[in-house]
C-alpha cells in the first residue's frame, strides 16, 4: 500500500487550527504537558508562528496518516516541539521542551 501524501497546506491548516482552538489533545500529549508544565496557550502559540521539522515527520503505519513536526518558541522564549496529526481535526499527539 502507497502512503497518502503530506499535506500540501500543512503550516496553513495548523494556524488555522491554532488560531480557533479547534486542537484536541491525545492522552498522552497531557500526560507530557503535566510532566513538563507545559500549557494550551504555549502549544497554541508554537502551533500558530512555528516552522515545520520535515525531517522529525513520521509516518503512522497503524493509521495510514502522517504526524508532523513543529518547533517554535513560547511567548516566554521556551522552545517546544509539537508533534501532531490530523483526524480530521488537528490532533495534539506529543509535546517535547527542548530547553530541558
Amino acid at each position: 500500500m502507497t502512503r497518502p501524501p503530506k499535506r500540501p497546506d500543512l503550516l496553513s491548516d495548523i494556524g488555522a487550527a491554532a488560531r480557533s482552538a479547534e486542537v484536541l489533545l491525545s492522552a498522552h500529549a497531557r500526560q507530557r504537558m503535566a510532566e513538563r508544565g507545559i500549557i494550551l496557550p504555549e502549544i497554541l502559540q508554537v502551533l500558530g508562528t512555528g516552522r515545520h521539522e520535515k525531517a522529525k515527520d513520521d509516518f503512522e503505519e497503524r493509521f495510514q496518516s502522517w504526524n508532523y513536526a513543529i518547533r517554535g518558541k513560547t511567548v516566554d522564549g521556551r522552545e517546544l516541539r509539537i508533534v501532531v496529526g490530523f483526524d480530521p481535526t488537528l490532533m495534539v499527539i506529543t509535546v517535547i521542551d527542548l530547553d530541558a
